[in-house]
């Protein structure tokens, strides 16, 4: 069973649309006994990363999220947001992430009278290291992006693709069986289509 989980700051319907394109089903949820058993997780998410780690607690999420990635390692993909709170914290806030990966999220620093802040709209990705997320997509892919602060991670191997905004920034990552994206695949057509049946196809 694929778990969506619903914390109240994803885009749910939409990724489970997607799913559904691609194949598959999943269950939107925030029943946290569903999450102790789902085979894959889907951790989308939009907006402030405070708010999503509070959102989180609120609903007593962390502890099955926890085992789920951590004890049991069933593949999750987390989605803008849901990425970010992946890592250890933020710049946009003072609470602790997920932890999952050993990386911090930061503002853009990038000159604001030549690019726009929020990063809003089309890109394209490179692999910066062979991964699932890479397998299969054509050159040149392009993912929607909407956000203001991205990734920055401790581990080089940790990042599977990249784009350029001021500068090469993190859009995507794969550690064992965690994967995610700071794109939006739910919006981003074919591209995510192809994305989400690699993820859907994917044993860590």
């Amino acid at each position: 069973m694929i778990a969506i989980v619903d914390y109240g700051l994803g885009n749910v319907a939409s990724v489970r649309n997607m799913i559904l394109k691609a194949g598959a089903d999943a269950r939107i949820t925030s029943d946290p006994h569903v999450i102790r058993q789902a085979e894959r997780l889907i951790l989308p998410g939009v907006g402030a990363f405070d708010h999503g780690m509070r959102s989180l607690l609120d609903r007593d999420l962390t502890a099955p999220l926890n085992h789920a990635v951590g004890e049991r390692r069933v593949p999750v993909l987390g989605i803008c947001l849901g990425l970010q709170l992946m890592a250890c914290g933020s710049d946009e806030g003072t609470m602790p992430g997920l932890s999952w990966l050993s990386a911090h999220v930061v503002r853009f620093d990038v000159d604001t009278t030549r690019l726009r802040v929020p990063h809003m709209g089309w890109n394209t990705v490179t692999a910066a290291h062979p991964s699932f997320l890479s397998h299969g997509l054509p050159e040149r892919a392009r993912f929607y992006f909407v956000h203001s602060y991205h990734l920055r991670c401790d581990e080089r191997a940790d990042v599977a693709l990249t784009t350029t905004y001021g500068g090469e920034i993190v859009a995507a990552v794969v550690k064992g069986n965690i994967a995610g994206t700071q794109f939006h695949p739910e919006k981003s057509h074919s591209y995510g289509l192809a994305l989400m049946r690699a993820f859907l196809d994917w044993q860590p």
